[in-house]
């Protein structure tokens, strides 16, 4: 007889521990609201006190500030969230940069592409180390890195560190996917395309012809909400992904599959 009972999604993170980089705005904050609807206990890691300790209160959960760059306050974040809950079940390192001064290879200085790197790049393999950490001790977790979609398509309107710690943040996570697997642990990159969030909203107000350039080529023809992209961390978070790992995870409105857009 087949199992007929009903599944409540909203329960379906229930007693499970969330950590969150970036999770004070944007996609990370949209997970946070999302991830708590599903039963999850959050906890917000963020450089912004004010803005992080809003958004855990938002969502019940924990804020602990972070620099996701400084080693030993990573291991404080995600060593805080097993203290205070219990456990770390999720990861979702998701804090990143993309600033004015990442452009073109020709025009983007050292510092400039230093700085990109140690917030997109170093940032995940520390949260990743901190998570695994106790995840391994555990015998089960699911990290979500997010990488972006232009770590699998080249742009003539480049942001050249950016697309760099990206495609190292979806090469980090194919690893640590195998690697772990088979203590149960899954790691998958999350690769989102354009999203309405204040970073990318400010970007293209700069350059409205960037913005245009890219818009034309989303089959779907617009840029996600970071609800929907919330929503592929969620599953990606939970048992019906039990069977996903390793994996480059897009949502992206179709672009890395257009060859044309439709008219």
């Amino acid at each position: 007889m087949p199992d007929v009972t009903p599944i409540d999604l909203t329960q379906r993170l229930a007693g499970r521990v969330a950590v969150i980089t970036g999770g004070a705005g944007g996609i990370g904050l949209a997970t946070a609201r999302r991830l708590a609807a599903e039963g999850a206990r959050v906890v917000i890691g963020d450089v912004d006190p004010v803005t992080g300790s809003q958004a855990a209160d938002q969502v019940g959960g924990l804020f602990v500030p972070v620099d996701v760059t400084d080693q030993q306050q990573v291991d404080a974040l995600f060593d805080i969230a097993a203290e205070n809950y219990g456990s770390v079940d999720i990861a979702f390192n998701n804090a990143g940069i993309s600033p004015a001064d990442d452009d073109s290879i020709e025009t983007t200085e050292l510092p400039a592409w230093q700085r990109v790197q140690d917030v997109n790049l170093k940032s995940v393999y520390l949260c990743s180390r901190a998570a695994l950490r106790h995840m391994v001790e555990q015998g089960k977790g699911s990290i979500i890195n997010t990488a972006s979609f232009v770590a699998v398509l080249g742009s003539a309107t480049s942001q050249i560190s950016y697309t760099a710690s990206k495609g190292g943040v979806l090469a980090m996570s194919r690893e640590l996917g195998v690697q772990f697997a088979r203590q149960g642990i899954r790691v998958n990159a999350l690769c989102p395309g354009p999203v309405n969030t204040p970073l990318l909203e400010e970007l293209f107000a700069k350059d409205p012809e960037r913005a245009a350039r890219r818009l034309v080529h989303i089959p779907l023809g617009r840029f996600a909400d970071p609800s929907e992209i919330a929503a592929a961390v969620a599953f990606l978070a939970s048992d019906d992904s039990s069977f996903i790992t390793g994996s480059t995870f897009l949502v992206d409105g179709g672009i890395s599959s257009a060859y044309v857009t439709p008219v």
